[in-house]
């Protein structure tokens, strides 16, 4: 008989009578074929036989002592506590330190919570002549316009550095400087 498997040929020999299947199940020689019972539990977890018992005491008076690995006796502990830790002088007290992010101050208002009194505001802006207001006053009398024009630098504000302040506790909160 031929069994094809891809495209070569496998030559099988097959009794008549008796078909062979690969992977079956055959049962097991014996007088039966029958599975016996599986096993109790007791018998699967097999309680306590990878921990060999130690043996029974000998009967007789007990005393006190336990024989040491090394042959002697000696007297087990009455109870095992924990260590308790001692009060040390030099203890270090932990402190939570909050810490704010960098703030960058601009010539336009923030909204940023205030160190100085813990609130969530929108800055005040005050201007305040500069190292550029200086400078522009400084070009314009250079130029020539040095008749009340060289003051125009102080009126603008766009010039001007500009100092943040909280408008709840009035803290300085920061500055923004053109140059």
């Amino acid at each position: 008989m031929f069994a094809t498997a891809g495209s070569c040929l496998q030559r099988r020999a097959v009794s008549p009578g008796k078909m062979s299947v690969p992977g079956s199940y055959q049962a097991a020689a014996g007088p039966s074929s029958v599975p016996s019972a599986p096993p109790s539990y007791e018998e699967t977890v097999a309680v306590n036989s990878y921990y060999p018992m130690p043996p029974a005491p000998a009967p007789g008076p007990t005393t006190g002592l336990v024989t040491g690995p090394d042959g002697k006796g000696m007297n087990p502990p009455a109870y095992y506590t924990q260590p308790v830790p001692v009060p040390n002088a030099n203890a270090i007290a932990v402190q939570t330190v909050y810490v704010q992010q960098p703030v960058s101050f601009f010539d336009r208002p923030i909204q940023m919570c205030c160190p100085s009194c813990n609130k969530m505001i929108v800055t005040q802006l005050s201007y305040n002549a500069g190292a550029l207001t200086w400078l522009s006053c400084g070009s314009l009398c250079l130029l020539g316009c040095v008749a009340g024009c060289c003051f125009i630098p102080f009126c603008v504000d766009a010039l001007q550095d500009v100092d943040h302040y909280c408008p709840n506790c009035k803290a300085l909160l920061g500055t923004y400087k053109r140059l």
